[in-house]
């Protein structure tokens, strides 16, 4: 027989209060990737037979470096969030639960930060 209230057994247990936002972010960036996909890879698929001349030309133009940072960013955002859930649902011990949560953010934020600069760099140099 226990003595604790059912409120006292499950404090701690429940929900942190996060999972509709993470649930509508994952959403929204997944349907936000299909058309950033397709803007950021027509104008690469025209240049890429062309050589690296081509290629630094499209980039050089606003629009297609903005559909592409937009696209890093996006897709970098969106890998976080699913690595997250993966994480947290298979994961069951806590020190490395923790530890591969900063690796994942922190992997997600180099790459896409060296993604972004090398858009950036293309499009200021020309």
């Amino acid at each position: 027989m226990s003595y604790q209230t059912p409120m006292s057994r499950v404090i701690g247990l429940g929900s942190a209060k996060e999972g509709v936002g993470h649930w509508w972010s994952q959403r929204v960036s997944s349907i936000a990737l299909i058309p950033l996909t397709l803007l950021a890879i027509l104008p690469l698929g025209r240049a890429i037979g062309a050589g690296r001349d081509a290629v630094l030309a499209t980039y050089a133009d606003p629009f297609n470096a903005l559909v592409m940072l937009l696209l890093i960013g996006v897709t970098f955002r969106h890998l976080q969030q699913g690595l997250q859930v993966v994480i947290e649902d298979y994961v069951h011990h806590r020190a490395w639960r923790t530890g591969l949560l900063l690796a994942n953010s922190g992997f997600c934020w180099i790459v896409g930060l060296a993604g972004a600069f090398g858009v950036a760099k293309i499009a200021l140099s020309a």
